[in-house]
């Protein structure tokens, strides 16, 4: 099966790491091209490339000042990606909830008790186990 072209929609998009790196630091606080480069080491026509990319699916906004273009995210065109990743970090915060109760149970002898365990003595020599 082809993989679908990177300006195709948002997903395949940010399917690439550098272009997550953009979008990460001109999330805050537009930002020129140059600063871009000088801030995450990386060369001109590659940023300018990945800037290409993301605007084409929408996911970044240019405007002009003078001779310079300042990028900025855009919030709304991002929130599919948001909403989609969400599903999967309320599945992991349920998961890591239920390993943090198993483990404070584990953890926390009077719970032993209170399942129905009675814990053992140590000099209990009647051969009961319970």
């Amino acid at each position: 099966m082809a993989r679908a072209a990177t300006t195709s929609d948002a997903f395949n998009a940010v399917a690439e790491p550098r272009r997550r790196e953009i979008l990460n630091f001109i999330a805050l606080q537009e930002r020129p091209v140059g600063e871009i480069v000088d801030s995450l080491g990386m060369e001109q026509p590659s940023v300018s490339k990945h800037l290409r990319v993301l605007l084409e699916v929408g996911l970044v906004s240019v405007r002009r000042d003078g001779r310079r273009m300042l990028y900025r995210t855009n919030a709304e065109a991002i929130r599919p990606l948001h909403e989609w990743t969400e599903t999967f970090a309320r599945y992991w915060r349920h998961q890591l909830s239920r390993v943090k109760e198993r483990a404070e149970g584990k953890s926390n002898p009077s719970n032993d008790s209170e399942q129905g365990l009675i814990p053992r003595r140590k000099n209990d020599y009647s051969g009961n186990k319970n």
